[in-house]
């Protein structure tokens, strides 16, 4: 058994950077941290840009800029993230040397990474990493942004707008992780706009479609909220993770403070079991919901879920899906 821990954003720049740096580095993770620790590996989306250089993106307009100082790897190595998705829409916000600083943070923290590089054959590579003696590969590709998007001969990221004509380039990636002894291939797409709580049809084709490709886990983020979870011949489609640290401000009514630990169980690259661990997030901190947040979150994405034909038990203050072995 072979069992993942993902979170959605973690944006650890802004206010989020000077409030770490009043904490232990594991605070950040709160009471979820021993959850993350059982789990055989680590993935997140890093949103924010580690460096120390201070001029912004201005090249095209942008309204927010997220950056963080090299000391919040050390949040990252508290939680042993084993790897981050990089293909987002603020990691070249602090520019080209933001991103190069970035990735040399990361490499020194023994962090793997994918979709951004120095170029992009870089970029489209992919991250592996040893999950319990199971190999993971973490493909990453994001459609904001396309102004970062890397080149033969610049920096950036794996810019793949959402489209039935981006789909080889997905199978080419997924068939190199392969090739490169990966048993489980992880594709995480920070993707679509904010504050929608359920992807538009064309999200779903194309999601749906990467799993046939060979996509074991389809690893969405970017909406700020958690939409529904789909099970797809057999494979997970998260089609966004949430939040998970950051400094947001926090909408009402959407309530995009609400998110989850994902933990999906793999056995043989086959899916077993996935348990959603409903989370609320505070400046800078992430904690595992106490009622009436729980039962409030675990209801809407029940909801969402079922809307893709998936059901969840509710067991002990947990959303856990289990595969049917019925013949």
């Amino acid at each position: 058994m072979t069992t993942l821990a993902l979170a959605g954003d973690v944006m650890l720049g802004r206010l989020a950077n000077d409030v770490v740096k009043t904490m232990p580095p594991a605070r950040p993770w709160g009471n979820l941290l021993p959850l993350m620790a059982r789990a055989d590996a680590r993935l997140v989306n890093l949103e924010c840009a580690i460096t120390r250089h201070l001029k912004p993106w201005t090249r095209t307009e942008k309204v927010f800029h997220f950056r963080a100082d090299p000391g919040v790897v050390e949040v990252l190595r508290a939680a042993r993230i084993d790897a981050v998705s990089l293909a987002n829409n603020h990691v070249l916000d602090y520019n080209e040397t933001g991103l190069l600083d970035t990735l040399q943070h990361l490499d020194h923290a023994g962090i793997a990474h994918a979709g951004a590089g120095h170029d992009l054959d870089e970029a489209c590579r992919p991250a592996l990493i040893d999950a319990g003696g199971c190999q993971v590969a973490l493909i990453a590709i994001t459609d904001n942004e396309p102004e970062f998007a890397a080149t033969a001969e610049r920096p950036g990221t794996r810019y793949l707008p959402v489209s039935p004509a981006s789909l080889s380039a997905i199978e080419t990636q997924v068939q190199a992780a392969r090739a490169a002894g990966a048993e489980l291939v992880v594709l995480s797409n920070h993707w679509g706009p904010n504050m929608v709580e359920r992807p538009p049809p064309h999200f779903r084709d194309f999601a749906r479609a990467a799993i046939d490709l060979g996509v074991d886990l389809y690893f969405g983020h970017s909406a700020h909220l958690c939409q529904g979870v789909e099970i797809h011949h057999g494979k997970p489609i998260l089609y966004d993770t949430g939040d998970f640290i950051d400094d947001y401000a926090v909408d009402s009514w959407l309530r995009n403070d609400w998110s989850f630990l994902f933990l999906v169980t793999f056995d043989a690259g086959r899916l077993r079991r996935l348990d959603l661990i409903p989370a609320t997030l505070g400046l800078a901190e992430v904690r595992r919901a106490q009622e009436p947040d729980r039962s409030a979150i675990c209801q809407r994405m029940q909801t969402l879920s079922t809307e893709f034909g998936t059901e969840f038990s509710n067991l002990d203050g947990r959303l856990c899906w289990e595969a049917d072995d019925t013949p």
